[in-house]
């Protein structure tokens, strides 16, 4: 194990800086049961890669009920197998911490799996074919919903008009959400049904684009999304537990044994209750509740506290939005957009109602979570979380959800502030093709800088923002260690001084997400009292491209296989070439 990787791990672990962070849950016990006493499952593999400065390497875990209860040598285990013990042979595997999406979108994903997607459509006739052939099974006038339109790769670069997808439903109303989640496509029937038309302004924090009569063109930007999906009917509870647990699969067969669920409402909240109540949720969900026009109830509600780690749902945060992204121009710049001067993006929030946010967040005792992509948003949520006073933002584990582009002078600004980087890995590779057209050479210093905000101290949260990204966390180390795309490109990798190394980049995905979500004495690393949350790979890992075919074979979550055999990964399901955002 790395210098680097065992400083990591006992910052992690260790007894944490007085004034800096409130403590997690009880660190789990180091004590193993006696030997003889039986296991229900023992897991003897190749290599397994503990996380656990005292011991990086062992061949074998034995795990009684939810927790482990022996780390070492396969041949040791004998005395924790007993006439009812489960032994699984693995040889040439590798066993892992459970690895955990730091920012998905579990019930999204349900969505898009449910729902038409456009997703690498290579032109607008393509992309309302989709929805031409979704409105044939569709009766007259139900709206048609979808996502993964990406003006990027279409020829010209253009957003598109209402006009094709009039063409392909005339009938119904259409309303597709861009591959980022922060442009919205409209057909003339769904701005009919929300009232949209020429004298509609455009809301604060949202844009309407318009022809150059003034009238709509069928895209709204941000906030201005809302003018048309607020007519969009609500999902009823037995289809959102339908799709959560859908998505919950798809989570399981990458190798997830847990995400860190993004903005979600109140009656997803109750599906998801519901579902881990029952026993139903296969996959840990540490969410947060989506903030804007909720803040002000937060007064009358209290965060989950989940002592023992073993929760399968907790709601202990709250998401807000700083500005939109960076494909559709909405990211906050500092400067404007060097490929369109006359626009530096959209703040969703003013710096002195975030501040007031964040203040309101904190009284409360919720974890915060920011969604900032451009400079200018990036600084203003690191100066809401400055004002709380000194050791606030770190006590309460407030995070910076993105941190694609800071400034230089801000990067620093993490580590002394205690703020969470909750960044995305696969942004940088999906962006790289486009971003420096958007941002100017200038401004690439401090876009997608891992390593310069791990170099300053930042404790970095790496994840997907699945269904944006796909949700595999095997492209996110890849993407990390490589800066490359599915082909190798580019040669050495794109800014490759930004890289992180192999072991960096599993403790992203496994020990650092479970600080993040109070529970790294409970969870992320491989150790006897700590709870039984596994993935076990097809092979070792090694930093290059073979990362990316690594297949899961099995996963556990809290002792129980809740997933095994499952398939490889295939590049065709990881496009990572794409634009996304």
């Amino acid at each position: 194990m790395s210098n680097v990787l065992r400083a990591t791990l006992l910052s992690l672990f260790g007894s944490l800086a007085p004034g800096c962070a409130s403590p997690g849950p009880p660190a789990a016990t180091a004590t193993p049961e006696a030997p003889g006493a039986p296991a229900d499952l023992v897991i003897k593999a190749g290599v397994v890669r503990t996380m656990d400065p005292a011991k990086p390497r062992a061949e074998a875990v034995a795990v009684r009920g939810e927790r482990i209860v022996y780390v070492g040598s396969a041949a040791d285990t004998k005395a924790f197998v007993g006439p009812g013990t489960r032994v699984v042979e693995l040889p040439g595997r590798a066993v892992v911490p459970g690895l955990v999406d730091g920012h998905g979108h579990l019930y999204g994903l349900g969505i898009a799996l449910e729902t038409p997607s456009v997703r690498g459509a290579k032109s607008v006739e393509e992309a309302a074919a989709v929805v031409a052939e979704a409105a044939k099974a569709r009766p007259r006038g139900e709206w048609i919903t979808g996502r993964g339109w990406d003006q990027n790769l279409w020829p010209g670069a253009a957003f598109p008009t209402h006009g094709p997808l009039d063409a392909a439903a005339p009938e119904h109303p259409v309303a597709l959400r861009r591959v980022d989640g922060h442009a919205l496509w409209a057909n003339a029937a769904a701005m009919r049904a929300a009232g949209v038309g020429r004298g509609t302004q455009d809301p604060p924090g949202g844009r309407v684009l318009r022809d150059a009569a003034g009238e709509p063109t069928g895209v709204f930007i941000d906030k201005a999304m809302d003018l048309v999906e607020a007519r969009i009917p609500a999902d009823p509870p037995a289809v959102r537990e339908r799709r959560i647990l859908r998505a919950a699969e798809e989570a399981l067969s990458c190798g997830l044994t847990g995400v860190h669920e993004m903005g979600i409402d109140d009656e997803t909240v109750t599906a998801y209750r519901a579902l881990a109540a029952a026993g139903r949720l296969p996959i840990r969900v540490h969410a947060y509740l989506a903030g804007e026009g909720r803040l002000e109830g937060l007064r009358g509600r209290a965060p989950d506290v989940d002592a023992t780690g073993t929760a399968m749902f907790v709601l202990r945060g709250v998401k807000l939005f700083a500005d939109g992204a960076l494909g559709s121009r909405g990211a906050a710049l500092l400067e404007p957009y060097a490929d369109e001067p006359s626009t530096s993006g959209l703040l969703l929030m003013e710096p002195d109602a975030l501040a007031r946010a964040a203040r309101l967040v904190a009284d409360a005792g919720f974890q915060l979570a920011v969604h900032a992509i451009g400079d200018r948003a990036n600084r203003a949520a690191l100066d809401a979380f400055e004002a709380l006073g000194p050791g606030r933002a770190a006590a309460l584990r407030f995070r910076v959800e993105h941190a694609q582009i800071v400034s230089p002078d801000d990067l620093p600004r993490f580590s002394a502030l205690g703020v969470i980087a909750s960044m995305q890995p696969t942004h940088a590779t999906s962006d790289m093709p486009w971003a420096p057209a958007r941002l100017g050479a200038h401004r690439l210093k401090g876009a997608y800088a891992w390593r310069s905000l791990r170099s300053s101290g930042a404790r970095l949260v790496f994840g997907s923002d699945f269904p944006v990204e796909d949700a595999s966390p095997l492209l996110g180390m890849y993407a990390a260690v490589t800066r490359q795309d599915l082909s190798g490109q580019p040669p050495g990798g794109w800014m490759p001084e930004e890289r992180l190394d192999l072991d960096e980049a599993l403790l992203a995905f496994t020990a650092a997400p479970a600080y993040a979500s109070w529970a790294e004495g409970q969870r992320g690393r491989i150790a006897p009292g700590y709870v039984a949350d596994l993935t076990v790979l097809g092979r070792d890992l090694s930093p290059d491209r073979s990362l990316v075919d690594t297949p899961i074979d099995m996963v556990v979550v809290g002792g129980r296989v809740a997933r095994a055999g499952a398939p490889a990964l295939r590049p065709d399901r990881h496009p990572m070439s794409r634009p996304t955002q």
